[in-house]
């Protein structure tokens, strides 16, 4: 019998210590939105007063004809601007994709002693974590969300350790994804001034992890979010996104697009990939480039899933802007530090937009 959920420490027992997870209580019957999940008025997402971001996806074929450098400077405008853009003949076939998604949804369908096993506090390996929201101990109010997430280090450990139901597939996301994660690098470092050999895109993407996100339908979706606002900490997010849609980009107050602090919609186009600068990308580029703030609503409708692919570098890599980039600009906007003491400081707050970024701030 699940428990009250008016009350916050049954409800977090159930939820986060149990594994019950957001679905656990959405199959319990609720027929409202939980006291823990409502956000406060600032943070809830208003559908209606948001516009739908309208650029065409970037054609990623067409990097290697005659347009090389014409798509070169799209790549390089949406990461001065937004942070975020979509992408299409990305090399990742779209049947796969299609494959991900199922899989997603029958992962988070399976009962919760075999996703369980997986809980923080109990994993059999480190490479796999299945959890809720995000810092649910620290949060003031819970993110409506369930993931499971899976990194990456050889191919042997990752058929070893991942989940049998979802390994083989996410595998092959992550490998057909690489090549282009590394043409969008080698555009967006070239236009600082960087050329790229293997061991320095290695050094910006030593570390890969798939997520598979679950948003459950949610009774009173406009009281609550899927995900709060933050940036991803990395270099750079690939985000495969259902047909739902829900995903929402914050326009920067230095951005020369747009309304200033409007949130806009990034409408899941069939076969599309969307990218999304993360914080080290903008701290490696002294700023040029903006990390992208966003957060994602919840729906009374239907499930939905998203599958991320964070590629970031190593923890043990020292991040600074690169002297190519301060030189020009005259100033160095952040400081050098190692990765994992910024990583300690992301994962161990809440989300709270791009604060993350003032660990590095100079």
């Amino acid at each position: 019998m699940a428990p009250s959920f008016d009350n916050g420490s049954s409800l977090f027992n159930f939820v986060v210590r149990d594994g019950n997870g957001v679905k656990g209580m959405v199959d319990s019957g609720i027929s409202k939105v939980p006291q823990a999940y409502i956000q406060p008025p600032a943070e809830q997402i208003d559908k209606n007063n948001a516009s739908k971001h309208g650029q065409p996806p970037i054609d990623l074929s067409r990097l290697d004809g005659p347009d090389h450098d014409e798509v070169a400077k799209e790549i390089v405008r949406a990461a001065e601007t937004l942070g975020f853009f979509q992408v299409v003949n990305h090399g990742v076939p779209v049947d796969l994709l299609e494959s991900l998604k199922d899989t997603a949804h029958n992962f988070f369908g399976l009962p919760v002693e075999r996703k369980g096993v997986y809980r923080t506090e109990v994993s059999p390996t480190p490479l796999v974590k299945y959890g809720t929201s995000f810092v649910p101990a620290k949060e003031k109010a819970l993110e409506w969300k369930d993931y499971i997430s899976m990194t990456y280090t050889n191919d042997a450990e990752v058929l070893e350790h991942w989940p049998i139901e979802c390994r083989e597939v996410a595998l092959e996301y992550l490998k057909t994804s690489l090549d282009m994660v590394k043409k969008l690098l080698e555009v967006l470092m070239e236009n600082l001034g960087v050329k790229l050999d293997d061991s320095k895109i290695d050094s910006l993407i030593g570390k890969k992890t798939v997520n598979m996100n679950f948003y459950p339908t949610c009774p009173n979706p406009e009281l609550t979010v899927g995900v709060g606002r933050h940036s991803d900490m990395g270099t750079l997010t690939v985000l495969l996104q259902d047909g739902i849609g829900g995903l929402y980009v914050n326009i920067p107050e230095d951005a020369d697009i747009g309304k200033k602090g409007e949130w806009v919609e990034i409408p899941p186009i069939p076969g599309a990939l969307v990218i999304n600068i993360g914080d080290m990308l903008q701290i490696l580029s002294n700023g040029n480039y903006k990390s992208a703030e966003h957060r994602v609503r919840t729906t009374s409708t239907k499930s939905r899933v998203s599958i991320p692919i964070f590629t970031i570098p190593k923890p043990t890599e020292k991040i600074a802007p690169l002297p190519q980039v301060v030189e020009k600009d005259g100033v160095a906007r952040y400081r050098e530090f190692i990765l994992a003491d910024y990583m300690n400081n992301f994962f161990g707050n809440p989300h709270e937009g791009k604060k993350s970024l003032d660990f590095a701030r100079i």
